[in-house]
């Protein structure tokens, strides 16, 4: 039955050696991360990214392969981050963390208490690169052919000072808004002509499951006492800003739950590998096997649970992905100039939400390798 379990649990594993970068595609500009691309095989369910380990090893061998295990995953985790499309602070503090030379201890600072990630955010909130974030935010969402003012002016906030983005983020974006809200009703070229089926389009949007804030967006453009600016504004920018925002709140979520899984791990297999390196000593073997037993279940729980929720985030990148894919299709095929201007950057969003699918299933890979060791683990100490 042991060795039953451990193959099966071998056979759900796929042998990927080295450090595998996080390429994941800017949500609206389709621009591709650093690094190489994430191999799709193997990670719709969670099964790659880790070695396999030999059946042949000592017990206690066995324990401390567990140990390592996860050191090694902790540390690739960091390489991910510091390659991926998280913010610039989370980036270089990763970066720092990998190019310290105390090793292990260096990713365990990063994910602890005051350290790299913890600090990265702290950071992010300062006014400073508040400002800095909303610029750069604002001038990749809007296209020149529908604000040309905004782009102009998140432009010129980008390329100035802590000042300016501050006035821009206050004042000038909103400022900028209306001046192109009133060129495009000056203008018989660039204005607007709103229909009933344009309504209908962000109802639909607005019910669907392209994402929080996209739905967000397109009930604001329906709320009581919107007008036909409002619904061409959702497609000359709405949409893409709440795009943005979901796919930002996706990543960060994933990065927030794995600093707090990968932090609490080491303390949680070093109990079990202390607790079955002390079996032969005991001076009540049942006890202490118990005991023993119950340490790897934690291990294993813990593991699980990170495995279910990177599995359930791998559905939801999946189901955007499908979606935005359905959506730049639709906005291709149209001849609505509105709808044309969906076009591009949502076929950018399927792009990136599929690049998410594989890199969940390589967060989802590392866990499901700690579970299946730490459930050996269990089995081993049962004898």
């Amino acid at each position: 039955m042991n060795s039953a379990y451990i193959a099966s649990a071998r056979m759900r594993r796929i042998a990927v050696r080295g450090l595998v970068s996080a390429t994941v595609l800017a949500a609206v500009t389709g621009t591709l991360t650093p690094g190489a691309a994430l191999a799709d095989s193997g990670v719709r369910n969670g099964t790659a990214g880790v070695p396999v380990r030999s059946a042949a090893a000592e017990p206690a061998d066995q324990a401390q392969q567990v140990a390592d295990a996860a050191a090694a995953g902790a540390r690739e985790r960091v390489h991910r981050m510091a390659l991926s499309y998280l913010p610039g602070h989370v980036r270089t503090a990763a970066s720092n963390a990998l190019r310290r030379t105390t090793g292990d201890a260096a990713i365990a600072d990063f994910f602890g208490p005051q350290g790299g990630y913890e600090v990265a955010q702290t950071l992010m909130r300062d006014p400073r690169t508040v400002g800095r974030d909303f610029s750069t935010r604002v001038l990749g969402v809007h296209q020149a052919a529908f604000s040309p003012e905004v782009r102009a002016a998140a432009d010129r906030a980008a390329r100035g000072t802590e000042t300016d983005r501050a006035a821009f983020m206050k004042t000038g974006y909103a400022e900028a808004q209306r001046r192109d809200r009133l060129a495009r009703e000056a203008d018989p070229k660039r204005r607007v002509v709103v229909t009933e089926q344009h309504r209908a389009s962000v109802r639909a949007l607005s019910e669907g499951d392209l994402g929080e804030q996209v739905r967000a967006a397109a009930g604001s453009a329906l709320r009581p006492g919107a007008t036909d600016a409002d619904i061409a504004e959702f497609f000359g920018y709405g949409w893409a800003m709440g795009a943005t925002l979901d796919m930002e709140a996706y990543r960060q979520r994933g990065a927030d739950a794995d600093v707090r899984r990968h932090h609490a791990l080491p303390a949680l297999i070093a109990r079990a590998v202390s607790a079955e390196n002390a079996l032969r000593s005991a001076e009540d073997p049942a006890k202490a096997r118990t005991e023993t037993e119950q340490a790897w279940q934690v291990v294993a729980e813990h593991a699980e649970g990170a495995r279910a929720t990177w599995l359930a985030e791998q559905q939801v990148a999946e189901a955007r992905a499908s979606s935005w894919q359905k959506t730049a299709e639709s906005a291709k095929g149209s001849t609505d100039g509105l709808w044309k201007l969906m076009a591009a950057p949502a076929a950018n969003l399927q792009k990136s939400w599929t690049t998410e699918r594989t890199a969940a299933g390589v967060e989802a890979g590392f866990w499901t390798d700690l579970a299946d060791r730490a459930r050996a683990g269990e089995i081993r100490v049962r004898g």
